[in-house]
């Protein structure tokens, strides 16, 4: 049975490429809730930094200081921005604080080893999306935390282009159910406590839109080919386009 989520983390609008979300409330105790919720607004905050650059990216030159402390503070930015907080400290002695830590080292992580593909003079579009950021981001992320949290892009599953970020069986159906549902409240999260890779776990799925930086690729016609070489979707301005996926894990 799925919870409803508090009026104070209900999304007014999200799109893939921007942010926009309502204030979070100060708490002595963390929630479930509000950490999968913080964790997510600095996925996508550092997800749009790379959408806001992807013509800096893909520029034949190099000495372009896109480095990782630049995509961090970018990221603190567009945080304080969607939550009209700053980011929260880490803290290892803490939940929220472990999972914000984590994202700040897969960031640079991330960031660091894609230095090279960034400056090469030699190469205009490096192939360095959103997307691909994110998948990264994501597994570096889980690599470090990934006994206690999980977060991942996903999408409708017609509509996913690399495997690994297909959704899994609860994915799949929130997304078709709620999401896809012509009377789902637009960008208002889902939570469920299920099953996550064989264990209980506390789960918060966000819808994300597309937005104008999201249809050079995911637009229109359908079925031309984009700049990456894959077929276009044929989506529209403010069209469900993907979900950030995350959980908590309870045992």
């Amino acid at each position: 049975m799925a919870s409803r989520v508090k009026r104070f983390l209900l999304l007014c609008f999200v799109t893939i490429g921007g942010l926009s979300w309502i204030d979070l409330p100060q708490a002595t105790a963390q929630t479930n809730e509000q950490i999968l919720t913080q964790v997510a607004i600095f996925f996508r905050s550092a997800r749009k930094v790379i959408s806001d650059n992807q013509g800096l990216i893909n520029e034949q030159r190099s000495g372009k200081n896109l480095t990782a402390a630049r995509v961090i503070r970018d990221a603190k930015k567009n945080y304080r921005n969607a939550s009209g907080k700053s980011l929260p400290r880490t803290n290892r002695r803490t939940l929220l604080g472990r999972l914000i830590q984590a994202e700040l080292e897969a960031v640079e992580e991330v960031m660091n080893n894609a230095q090279g593909l960034i400056n090469d003079p030699n190469l205009g579009f490096k192939g360095f999306l959103p997307a691909v950021f994110a998948k990264k981001v994501a597994d570096a992320f889980r690599q470090r935390v990934g006994t206690e949290a999980y977060i991942k892009l996903t999408a409708p599953r017609e509509w996913i282009r690399n495997r690994a970020n297909r959704p899994d069986r609860w994915e799949r159906n929130v997304i078709k159910q709620y999401f896809q549902a012509g009377n789902w409240e637009k960008g208002k999260p889902y939570t469920e406590t299920t099953s996550l890779k064989g264990r209980k776990a506390f789960r918060l799925i966000i819808p994300e839109y597309y937005a104008p930086s999201c249809l050079g690729c995911h637009g229109e016609p359908k079925g031309a080919i984009d700049i990456t070489g894959g077929k276009k979707e044929g989506g529209t301005l403010g069209e469900l386009g993907g979900a950030i996926s995350t959980g908590i894990f309870l045992q």
